[in-house]
């Protein structure tokens, strides 16, 4: 009902930025998983803190922002990346300050294959979002399967300041006149 509802305000041309209240601001309890994160024993504990954060990025704004990306990331989910697009279309144009709208939408690009795409949300989600671990390990990713590899060398780098237990520290390489 929500969707139907939200389908006739964007086809209608209306604005529909309009309606989506702010995201919730859960930067304080963020902050202290951040800190966790730089304290645990290992992967495990890792992977357990990496959780409690994406349950805080995809807490969306308001009921029907939350269907939508719910919609977008079973529709990934079983790999049926138009419909996934679509839905992620919809949340950025219901919800344009809402970090998870692009970095899901990123997400789906880059399984895709589609890194040009998939590199403006990124950079998108980190404007609005500067330590979405997702989006920062995803935009390193990326950037390396564009064939940059200083520039996804230093994303990198960001990414793992924040969680060096990221799965992605095996594709550390020392940037040029570096060592590890």
């Amino acid at each position: 009902m929500i969707r139907t509802a939200l389908i006739t305000i964007f086809w209608a041309g209306a604005a529909v930025a309009d309606g989506c209240p702010e995201a919730p601001d859960h930067s304080e309890p963020l902050q202290g998983l951040y800190d966790q994160l730089q304290q645990v024993d290992g992967d495990m504990q890792a992977r357990q803190v990496s959780n409690q954060m994406w349950q805080y990025w995809a807490d969306a704004p308001d009921e029907a922002s939350q269907e939508i990306l719910d919609e977008g990331m079973k529709a990934r989910a079983a790999w049926d990346f138009l419909m996934a697009i679509d839905r992620f279309d919809a949340l950025v144009a219901y919800c344009p300050f809402y970090a998870e709208g692009y970095n899901q939408r990123a997400f789906v690009n880059y399984l895709r294959q589609d890194y040009e795409a998939a590199l403006p949300d990124l950079e998108r989600t980190l404007e609005i979002n500067p330590k979405h671990l997702g989006s920062l390990s995803g935009r390193a990713l990326t950037l390396l399967a564009l064939g940059r590899e200083v520039e996804g060398q230093k994303a990198l780098r960001e990414a793992l300041a924040l969680n060096p237990w990221l799965s992605e520290r095996h594709l550390l390489k020392p940037l040029p006149g570096q060592e590890l």
